[in-house]
């Protein structure tokens, strides 16, 4: 296998155990801690709330550091360090040091998305399904967050849900580490010569200003109200369907493999996703995303049992199809020098929202119930409808557009 084939094999991996140590608590929240520790449910959630501050706020800094260091060298600390975060979140004896743990996972955990993104699209012209198979496997650590944790919680303690995955990260960040060697010295030496040597983008005439501002505002604003959602469904689905599917599942192992398969089915949507958007115009890629979005969150308050787990991969589905689109539209428009922190800015908005969906969560929960959550969903989604309408129906073309330079 060449280096290449190996890097994206390794960013991938990456991407799934970014999804999956971020997301164990959920489960385990809501499963198990809630009887170890006799607290309720929206109780537990705000412990993980510093968890997703630090996922958020870390994020431009990891780029920054990045784009002045190496992104390479950032991605070796990054799977390291969330091993060894993993690990200490797994010792933690009480609710404050386990939500001081998940701060420190969140740390590292902040590293991936803006330096592992950079390095899949760095110097590649179709990035469309690129991203969408990374985004796949980081689904897939979405989904396997509630197995393992069901069937750790099953079969020796949640302890365990956070002791392998971070295990397996150290021993990836060592083989990252090895085979990257070589290229980090050799991607250092060749950046300086591009660097003096790169083509002054066109000057932006106020038609392409206009344009470049009008991407800027659809790109941010649909990214912070598709956090909101994607956030919401992953960290409360296993919630929902403890509530919901009594008649259907028996154990909280039962529990994580449906779980589980809800979200890996839902994956292939990314890759519906990345084939449409190398294909058609992202415009209506995106309203054919939020439109479903929209039409299933209203359909889903008040269902319960095998309708309620239809409808509920009906929206999971559409909600994971839409997480591509913003990150392909930042690689097609941003400057390669800079995309590490115009990553980092955007997940910086996203996992800000994030963070603040977790006290949204346990608040509608505690007081109505996860009817008003769907019905708060879905007119995210219908703002997410109206701002993707202001997008151009075609992009603006490589050698016509100053690249989009900076947040």
């Amino acid at each position: 296998m060449d280096r290449d084939k190996l890097h994206l094999y390794l960013l991938n991996a990456g991407h799934f155990l970014d999804h999956l140590t971020t997301l164990v608590f959920a489960t385990i929240a809501a499963v198990a801690l809630s009887r170890e520790w006799n607290m309720g449910y929206a109780e537990l959630v705000a412990y993980a709330t510093p968890g997703f501050v630090a996922f958020a706020v870390f994020s431009w800094p990891a780029g920054w550091l990045a784009d002045r260091w190496s992104r390479e060298g950032m991605m070796a600390v990054y799977f390291i360090g969330l091993g060894l975060a993993s690990i200490l979140t797994g010792f933690a004896w009480s609710p404050i040091t386990i939500s001081a743990s998940l701060f420190i996972l969140g740390m590292f955990a902040a590293i991936y998305h803006p330096v592992g993104l950079a390095l899949l699209v760095q110097g590649r012209q179709r990035t469309g399904m690129l991203i969408a198979v990374n985004g796949v496997w980081g689904n897939f650590g979405v989904a396997s967050a509630a197995l393992f944790a069901g069937w750790f919680i099953d079969h020796g303690g949640w302890r365990y849900a956070f002791y392998v995955p971070g295990l397996v990260s150290i021993a990836l960040g060592i083989v990252y580490s090895v085979v990257m060697r070589r290229e980090i010295m050799a991607r250092n030496a060749a950046s300086k010569p591009q660097a003096t040597t790169a083509t002054a983008a066109p000057p932006a005439t106020p038609e392409m200003r206009a344009i470049l501002l009008r991407l800027s505002a659809v790109i941010f604003f649909t990214a912070a109200f598709s956090s909101l959602i994607f956030q919401s469904t992953t960290f409360a689905l296993p919630k929902i369907f403890d509530e919901r599917l009594q008649t259907i599942i028996g154990s909280a192992t039962m529990l994580g493999w449906l779980t589980f398969l809800v979200f890996a089915i839902a994956s292939s949507a990314q890759l519906l996703t990345g084939l449409a958007l190398d294909r058609f115009s992202t415009r209506s890629v995106y309203l054919t995303s939020a439109v479903a979005q929209t039409l299933f969150f209203a359909l889903m308050p008040g269902l319960i049992g095998w309708p309620a787990l239809i409808v509920g991969l009906g929206f999971t589905f559409a909600a994971f199809g839409s997480i591509p689109i913003n990150d392909f539209l930042i690689g097609r428009l941003a400057k390669s020098e800079l995309r590490a922190q115009i990553y980092g800015a955007r997940y910086v908005l996203s996992f800000s929202v994030m963070s603040l969906s977790l006290p949204l969560i346990a608040w509608v929960h505690l007081n109505w119930g996860f009817d008003r959550l769907f019905q708060i969903l879905a007119v995210c989604a219908g703002a997410i409808l109206i701002s993707v309408t202001l997008l151009p129906r075609q992009l603006p073309q490589d050698g016509q557009k100053p690249a989009l330079a900076g947040a």
